[in-house]
């Protein structure tokens, strides 16, 4: 492989040998000498009041060596944060801090911690302390909860209701009146997008150290966030952030679930700074079910009027988000700021209104999931497309065709406000009905149906809004930044504040260096979630990752290469204007005999004391990037589906999914970041819903009863690509690690509507739920 291919060229992750090896070093692999265990006293009720707590049992256990309450840590310890508090959680509502104080919210509800030398004496003295609650009535259903008489989670407030957004809507009313007038159609129809578990394979974990000598705090975490969790924990503990250290090791997964600060984070934090003790606390997976963050619960109620012809002229949603039951860090604006500017998906609406409750429910917290916001979005899109061609019985792919955004159209202002950067939509369609042979399936499926049998095509051409980051767009920052330093031999050290945990970016930052440096990858080393050691991040999430953080590695090894073309044109005794890069040798143009390698250059930089007047000795720099607007991938996957007569079983029999990222920097991993994607969109569909019952009770809290996807689930995916490169960073670049699942789950939805010939039907599709309408059907 010549050097300068490295691009575009599909090479093997870095990451994965430690990984497939068992060599890798997660949280719970860390021992530090004289650490204790903790472990936490959660609330069997869904909702109740704290009567009493009693820990003297718990503290004469053998080995325990303390226990601490909500009274023990008050005004010690900062709340959880919330990025951007709205309506009335600016005033406190759905606030808390690290353990709960005066009531329960929901089962699994931190109450007390016990923390003891080992994991077993921690659990088994948890068990000892003894809590009195008073239970009350749980508000779960959310729009049972919005009703006057629920059960309040805040009483003070006298509503579960958090916001209420309804801007005036005499103009969409005015597009509905007139396309009726003019003979069109106008459809209403309610959607859900039931609540998931990230369930990551790694749980959450956090082991703190404090040294009283030096007043130095470290904490290993597995997070996303390490910057952002190192700044948060020094505000809640009081600490000036050069005291405090977070690294983040490998991490088993995250799916935005660990885009947090939880409270197990602060409390082990807390009571390391008080025992001077290392506190190490790994989450069970029984505990990973009942309280890290889940996904989704949103219910639209969604209007869609369109022409005779299938024109989509106003769009209007009214969206609900089911909280649970406090604000985590983006609860409260997942709907609204992440999935409400991409409402329109890939269509020219011309008109679109948007309204929205956000209410607390007696659950655990929502928050980011993987495409957090996005999947709820395209759901609603790609349904009403679904639902106008069924409505005028015409082809769903013809309906789609008709409403695309043209590539002559952008940059395109849809009627949210968001800015697309750059799309050929109809390009991927038509890619992927040529690819499953659209046509020759619809013959197919005439066949079939003539022979009573159910089989149903499903499109869904999704886009997404990812790569965030532009200037005003949130209440920080959120740019990313790179340290890229050019060793003597030659060696390229990267130092990213972007946290890449499975997306792969140790081997495509590593490519873009090489890359821009024409030197092998081999000698490109990327280093990540130490925040003593690398510059100031926002994170990995959000497919962000390499649209941001990429570009400031990009600028960074440009502002090295100019440097270093300066040195090499004094030493070929030429203009820098002059100096190429090419194979590793900086050269002449027209005399390429006169060269040096990149290496000679990087040496006599650190070596050298002859170097030009206003030529600084090394080779180091860092570099901020913020870009002016965020990318928009998008694609679209065809889902075919066959269902049992018999058993109601859906079986999906080809997935083709046709994605377009901009440009791809590896393809493998892209491939592989799709895949992923796709069993955690069609996993929603098909089998996963987190259930409550009326009471509070967690019914999911384990793998037997939270059905997960597992690979016999799925066909051979058939994957594809376009390219349209992204105007807005330099690499050309948009995010795919959300891809996968924002446009498979509306595939899979249409797909199984209309093998039953029927206009919609909530997921998630259980053979039982399909067979009882097969069976309906025929009476």
């Amino acid at each position: 492989m010549g050097i300068a291919s490295m691009l575009g060229t599909s090479i093997k992750r870095r990451e994965d040998p430690r990984l497939i090896t068992g060599q890798a070093t997660y949280v719970d692999d860390i021992k530090l000498p004289g650490t204790l265990h903790m472990a936490v006293v959660r609330s069997p009720y869904g909702h109740a009041r704290i009567l009493s707590i009693d820990t003297s049992a718990a503290l004469k256990h053998p080995g325990v060596v303390a226990v601490y309450t909500a009274e023990d840590i008050k005004g010690k310890v900062g709340n959880v944060p919330i990025a951007v508090p709205v309506g009335h959680i600016v005033n406190g509502m759905g606030v808390r801090g690290p353990l709960a104080e005066g009531k329960v919210r929901f089962y699994g509800d931190p109450v007390a911690v016990v923390v003891a030398e080992n994991t077993y004496i921690a659990r088994d003295a948890a068990d000892l302390v003894e809590v009195d609650y008073d239970p009350l009535p749980a508000a779960i259903d959310i729009e049972k909860a919005m009703q006057p008489g629920a059960p309040l989670l805040y009483e003070e407030f006298g509503t579960n209701v958090a916001q209420n957004v309804k801007p005036p809507t005499d103009e969409i009313d005015k597009v509905f009146a007139e396309t009726k007038a003019n003979g069109g159609i106008t459809l209403k129809f309610r959607l859900i997008n039931q609540r998931l578990a990230p369930a990551s394979m790694e749980t959450r974990g956090v082991l703190a150290e404090y040294r009283k000598a030096n007043k130095t705090l470290t904490v290993w975490s597995s997070s996303q966030i390490p910057h952002l969790l190192r700044n948060i924990l020094a505000s809640q503990l009081n600490l000036p952030q050069h005291q405090l250290r977070v690294i983040v090791p490998e991490v088993g997964g995250g799916f935005g679930s660990k885009l947090n600060v939880y409270p197990e984070e602060t409390l082990a934090a807390y009571i390391s700074m008080q025992l001077g003790r290392p506190i190490k606390w790994i989450e069970d997976r029984s505990e990973n079910l009942a309280t890290t963050v889940h996904g989704r619960d949103q219910v639209d109620y969604v209007e869609v009027a369109a022409t005779r012809e299938g024109k989509v002229t106003g769009l209007k949603v009214h969206g609900i988000s089911d909280l649970g039951a406090y604000s985590q860090l983006f609860t409260d604006v997942i709907m609204t700021a992440f999935g409400f500017p991409v409402s329109g998906g890939s269509y020219d609406i011309p008109h679109i209104y948007l309204s929205s409750d956000v209410v607390f429910t007696n659950k655990v917290p929502t928050d980011a999931y993987r495409g957090a916001g996005r999947p709820e979005a395209t759901y609603v899109a790609e349904r009403a497309m679904d639902m106008v061609a069924y409505a005028l019985h015409k082809d769903p792919a013809e309906v789609r065709l008709l409403n695309f955004v043209k590539p002559e159209q952008f940059p395109y202002k849809s009627a949210t406000g968001a800015v697309y950067d750059s799309g050929n939509y109809q390009g991927a369609l038509e890619k992927a009905m040529d690819i499953i042979g659209y046509k020759e399936l619809r013959e197919e499926q005439k066949r079939k149906r003539a022979a009573g049998k159910f089989m149903g095509i499903g499109i869904s051409s999704y886009i997404e809004i990812c790569g965030f980051g532009p200037k005003g767009t949130a209440p920080v920052g959120l740019y990313e930044s790179a340290r890229v330093r050019v060793e003597q031999n030659g060696t390229a050290m990267v130092y990213t504040g972007a946290s890449p945990h499975g997306q792969g970016e140790e081997t495509t930052f590593a490519q873009i260096v090489a890359d821009e440096f024409s030197i092998p990858v081999e000698n490109v080393m990327i280093l990540h979630g130490d925040t003593d050691s690398t510059p100031e991040g926002r994170g990995t999430y959000g497919s962000r990752t390499t649209a941001v953080g990429g570009s400031a590695v990009f600028n960074a090894v440009q502002k090295l290469k100019e440097k270093m073309k300066l040195i090499a044109s004094h030493m070929l005794e030429a203009s820098p204007g002059d100096i190429s890069l090419e194979d590793g040798k900086f050269s002449v143009a027209g005399s390429p005999q006169k060269a040096v390698s990149f290496a000679e250059v990087a040496a006599v930089a650190h070596t050298s004391n002859t170097l030009a007047p206003g030529i600084e000795p090394g080779l180091e720099t860092t570099v901020f990037f913020e870009p002016d607007a965020c990318v928009f991938p998008f694609g679209t996957h065809i889902c075919v589906v066959e269902i049992d007569q018999e058993t109601g079983e859906p079986q999906i029999t080809r997935f083709v999914a046709v994605d377009d990222c901009g440009r791809q920097l590896n393809p493998m991993i892209v491939q592989g970041q799709i895949h992923g994607g796709l069993a955690q969109g069609i996993g929603q569909a098909l089998w996963e819903s987190v259930e409550y019952s009326e009471d509070g009770q967690l019914l999911t809290a384990t793998f037997m009863d939270y059905a997960m996807p597992a690979a016999e689930g799925f066909p051979p995916f058939e994957l594809d690509h376009t390219v349209t490169p992204s105007p807005v960073n330099p690499l050309g670049v948009k995010g795919v690690g959300e891809a996968g699942t924002i446009g498979s789950t509306p595939a899979v939805a249409a797909a199984v509507a209309d093998a039953l010939n029927v206009d919609h039907i909530d997921m998630p599709y259980k053979p039982e739920k399909l067979w009882k309408i097969i069976h309906y059907q025929q009476g």
